[in-house]
């Protein structure tokens, strides 16, 4: 088990395929989390949501889920601005590190293990968050076992994020807030299209680009292949996506 605590203003955040920085700005941030092996690792992607979430004013009275929690850092970030905090996870290990995070906190943070929406049949909630697995790689499905599960999101880097476009304003309640963060390589502009789609007011509110890591460079035939990645392009944008329901 490996504790990890996301970076300072001036560090470098690592990501799940190697090294990222830290977005320029001043806010709070989660705090240090434990996690089993295989469980994703708070990086730039999750400070980006946290800043985004402090920028919405989720705080008291709102109920909140965090899809995807991983070792539960958002989760447990939303409950410290007061938010009444739902986390779910569908890997084992991740359920139990952010069960573990929150006993640790001593927050009031239920942790449910299902895939996502499904795991809550019928709840809405007033908000959303999710930093979902989204980076493409070969393979039809997302893995079922091992440290990829946490970002591998098949082809076109879909698979996951796909689900939670079509379902996310059945989760909302009216005025309910949607925050997703992906990357460029799997296709910012098809969220914001589903989402549109599906009846949420949409916007794009935070880019940021970073060096490729281990697992994107080793990717990149590949993603030329795939028409998913220019030639000699090194880095990658990550995005927040806000949705709203009116």
């Amino acid at each position: 088990m490996t504790r990890q605590a996301l970076p300072d203003a001036s560090g470098a955040a690592p990501r799940p395929d190697g090294e990222g920085r830290r977005p320029d700005g001043e806010g709070p941030r989660p705090g240090r989390v434990v996690r089993l092996p295989g469980v994703y690792r708070p990086q730039t992607d999750t400070l980006l949501l946290a800043l985004a979430m402090r920028r919405e004013g989720i705080g008291p009275g709102t109920d909140l889920l965090d899809l995807c929690t991983g070792t539960g850092a958002l989760a447990l970030h939303a409950a410290r601005l007061g938010a009444r905090v739902t986390a779910v996870d569908i890997s084992r290990r991740a359920v139990a590190s952010a069960r573990l995070n929150t006993a640790l906190a001593r927050l009031p943070v239920t942790v449910r293990r299902g895939d996502l929406l499904r795991a809550l049949p019928g709840r809405t909630f007033d908000a959303v968050v999710s930093n979902p697995p989204y980076v493409p790689a070969p393979g039809l499905s997302v893995p079922r076992y091992g440290p990829g599960r946490s970002w591998d999101a098949g082809p076109d880097g879909r698979v996951i994020l796909d689900r939670i476009c079509d379902d996310a304003f059945a989760a909302l309640r009216p005025g309910g807030l949607l925050l997703l963060v992906q990357s460029g390589l799997s296709r910012p502009e098809e969220t914001v299209g589903r989402l549109s789609a599906a009846g949420l007011d949409v916007s794009v509110t935070d880019r940021v680009t970073i060096p490729f890591g281990p697992v994107t460079r080793r990717r990149a035939a590949w993603l030329r292949d795939r028409g998913l990645l220019r030639d000699r392009l090194d880095r990658e944008e990550l995005v927040v996506i806000r949705g709203r329901k009116e």
